[in-house]
């Protein structure tokens, strides 16, 4: 699957379930919320998903091909953007514990790798505002995991 992640970030190849990057942004909230297996190629990471475990994982290689990709740059600012309105929009995920909070560690820890800490802050920032404003019951142990994320 060498290449694979960015292939699908920049564009120019589908993800496992055979759905390109355009694909997965133009989802809905309830199709964002329906299905598990998009967030690892949005998102990807150096290790594997607990969550789905034939996803895709980054080598140290296209670490660096994604972080000098401008495509595939763009990618992660249009899913990042993606995945803030999901997150401003939806209200399933504000209780003490859901899926979406290991998504949410996911998105961060992603964007720290490929893009950078000012995104990966300004995403989780937009994620405690959220979380403030609704005076949501999410879980010290969510919160803990993305801070440190």
């Amino acid at each position: 699957m060498s290449g694979a992640i960015r292939a699908f970030l920049e564009g120019e190849g589908p993800d496992a379930s055979g759905r390109t990057l355009f694909d997965v942004l133009a989802m809905d909230n309830a199709a964002l919320e329906r299905n598990h297996d998009f967030i690892q190629w949005l998102f990807p990471l150096r290790e594997p998903s607990r969550a789905v475990p034939d996803a895709p994982v980054l080598t140290d290689a296209e670490v660096e091909a994604i972080r000098e990709s401008g495509m595939a740059q763009c990618a992660l600012a249009a899913a990042t953007d993606r995945l803030h309105a999901f997150y401003r929009d939806t209200h399933d995920w504000l209780m003490p514990n859901d899926h979406n909070h290991l998504r949410i560690t996911r998105i961060i820890r992603s964007l720290r790798l490929l893009v950078g800490d000012e995104q990966a802050d300004a995403f989780l920032a937009a994620i405690l505002s959220r979380v403030e404003a609704t005076r949501a019951p999410v879980s010290a142990r969510s919160r803990g995991y993305w801070t440190t994320a």
